[in-house]
């Protein structure tokens, strides 16, 4: 029998892939007096009293972990290989010293295979000083929508259309994780079926298009379909203001902001 446990989901970064502020303190249109304003690169942490998932590893890694005071990770899942989910990855060396264990990564293959080629190093043994850091693991077409377990932790990849390539996106439990996407199709619907909480990009915010991520007004209407009770939005720009949107935003609906912490039946 499946015993339901809690899970905690905390937002270690609701960024877009600057950042905000970006480079040369630049806080585009939004306050810098407000707190939640200030966004690292977008990633999850996903954890229970034994286990902790990290989604993506961008160029903050190391902040957001010291942060929350993560002192173990057990896995990494990757949504897909843009600079701004994976450039922080060497920082995994450390956590391969400490634990003397190879660190364990998911993601598709495109996704692998780019990590793989850009950071071949950190795939292979070369001196006891420099020793292999990670352990792919390629989630294949026939594991999307099945559950996988880490731990005690079970996640449910499912594929989204991010314009240029192919992302994943996660659901625990009853929250869903969908960064970096601007169409889903009727697989991807159906695994977000009865979920409570959706952590979604929204980086397209007012525009009347986006290629590669989704307009507010996309968001209501896919959740229109989905009908989940909360929406986060993630992937902020320097465009959007956390209490601007916060006015513009209709009921259900909020931005996220770094550290934001989510209880999750699983």
């Amino acid at each position: 029998m499946n015993i339901s446990h809690q899970l905690t989901v905390t937002v270690l970064g609701c960024g877009n892939s600057a950042g905000t502020p970006t480079i040369c303190n630049y806080w585009g249109n939004c306050d810098p007096a407000e707190p939640r304003n200030r966004r690292t690169r977008p990633a999850i942490a996903v954890q229970s009293a034994t286990t902790t998932l990290i989604v993506d590893s961008g160029p903050d890694l190391r902040e957001q972990v010291n942060r929350e005071n993560i002192t173990s990770i057990d896995a990494i899942l990757y949504t897909h290989a843009h600079g701004d989910h994976i450039s922080g990855i060497d920082d995994l060396r450390v956590l391969r010293q400490k634990t003397k264990k190879y660190v364990h990564i998911h993601g598709n293959r495109a996704t692998i295979e780019e990590l793989q080629q850009r950071f071949d190093y950190l795939f292979m043994e070369r001196t006891p000083i420099y020793p292999r850091v990670l352990e792919p693991h390629i989630l294949e077409t026939a594991d999307f929508l099945t559950p996988q377990a880490i731990g005690d932790v079970t996640f449910t990849p499912f594929e989204q259309d991010h314009g240029t390539c192919a992302s994943l996106g996660y659901r625990f439990g009853d929250l869903a994780y969908s960064t970096d996407l601007v169409r889903l199709d009727e697989k991807a619907v159906a695994a977000l079926s009865g979920i409570k909480t959706w952590i979604i990009d929204g980086a397209g915010y007012k525009m009347p298009v986006n290629e590669v991520h989704l307009t507010f007004r996309q968001i209501f209407a896919l959740n229109e379909i989905v009908k989940a009770e909360k929406v986060y939005i993630t992937h902020l720009s320097p465009a959007m203001d956390y209490q601007t949107m916060r006015k513009e935003l209709p009921e259900g609906y909020e931005p996220c902001w770094d550290g934001l912490k989510l209880q999750v039946s699983a």
